[in-house]
């Protein structure tokens, strides 16, 4: 059995991947670790396949590349592939624009060997904008853009609250996926289920950590920064919050959750239009925090109905 596999989702990642595997090349402190790199070409229409297929034909370094097609279209059906394709006891996931630190695949490897009750855990996401963001960015950058500083000790994330590993970065352990994990469970369709790996893994009484020796830079483009982009996030993420929380309790508590989620978020939508006032129209961080507080609010009854119109 290998110990570790990097798979590495891409849509039209021509341009990126080959920058990814070069970090991936310099990692240091494997010599001891079995290791390999699966690339899912998430159904690209660019030259993915060629670009890494000629990379592989040279390919000189002891641990593997391989390369993968997934058709079916999101990135949760490319990391099931690569999972169902991996040989690693312990799998980690960099997207396309993701470059780890040199010693990213041994602290990954170290962790999982010395918590082994650790069903899934990540580590710090550092920002490297192409643009300069705005000012109070900050607010959040942790919240739409997967950006991870947690300090420097490592602790068990809070699945009750929603504080969670990002997908980027995440490393699950194979152990937890294939004796535990139910893959119908995931939302293939949206694609964002980077939250529901680690809640299931949780409620299956896996731990869930936070790893800071783990570092990745996260590239992030021009367009990531737009306004129409970050609210659509925002509607996302928010409209995933009641459905998040529920995946926590029994059915017969549903409901008690529902009502809470629904009143708690809008008194922080009282609370931020109070505080904010006019710059709610104004200042884009603002804008986003007030769209997550709604979609929040409204992702019970979005949960709900959703099913009828799909």
């Amino acid at each position: 059995m290998t110990d570790f596999t990097v798979v590495i989702p891409t849509y039209n990642g021509a341009s990126r991947v080959p920058d990814v595997l070069e970090k991936l090349q310099l990692q240091t402190g494997t010599e001891n670790i079995t290791w390999e790199i699966i690339v899912v070409d998430n159904n690209s229409n660019d030259q993915t396949a060629d670009v890494v297929q000629n990379i592989i034909a040279s390919w000189q370094e002891v641990f593997p590349l391989r390369y993968v097609f997934e058709a079916k279209q999101g990135i949760a059906f490319a990391r099931q592939k690569g999972i169902e394709e991996s040989q690693g006891e312990l799998i980690g996931f960099l997207d396309d624009d993701n470059f780890p630190n040199s010693d990213w695949v041994l602290q990954a490897y170290l962790f999982g060997q010395e918590h082994p009750k650790a069903g899934s855990y990540g580590g710090q996401i550092h920002g490297i904008y192409e643009v300069k963001p705005p000012e109070n960015f900050k607010r959040i950058e942790h919240l739409l853009l997967a950006i991870r500083e947690s300090g420097d000790q490592p602790f068990l994330f809070c699945p009750e609250q929603l504080k969670l590993p990002s997908g980027a970065g995440l490393v699950i352990r194979r152990e937890a996926w294939f004796n535990h994990f139910i893959p119908e469970l995931v939302d293939t369709g949206r694609g964002d289920n980077d939250y529901e790996i680690s809640i299931h893994f949780y409620n299956q009484g896996w731990e869930i950590w936070y790893n800071h020796k783990m570092n990745i830079n996260h590239y992030i483009p021009r367009e990531r920064l737009e306004r129409k982009y970050l609210l659509s996030l925002a509607d996302r993420y928010g409209l995933s919050t009641f459905k998040f929380r529920a995946m926590l309790v029994k059915n017969r508590q549903k409901p008690i959750i529902a009502v809470k989620v629904f009143l708690g978020s809008m008194k922080r939508v009282i609370q931020h239009l109070l505080k904010y006032k006019h710059h709610v129209n104004t200042d884009l961080v603002t804008a986003c925090e007030l769209r997550f507080f709604w979609k929040s609010a409204i992702s019970p009854f979005y949960t709900f109905f959703e099913p009828l119109f799909n």
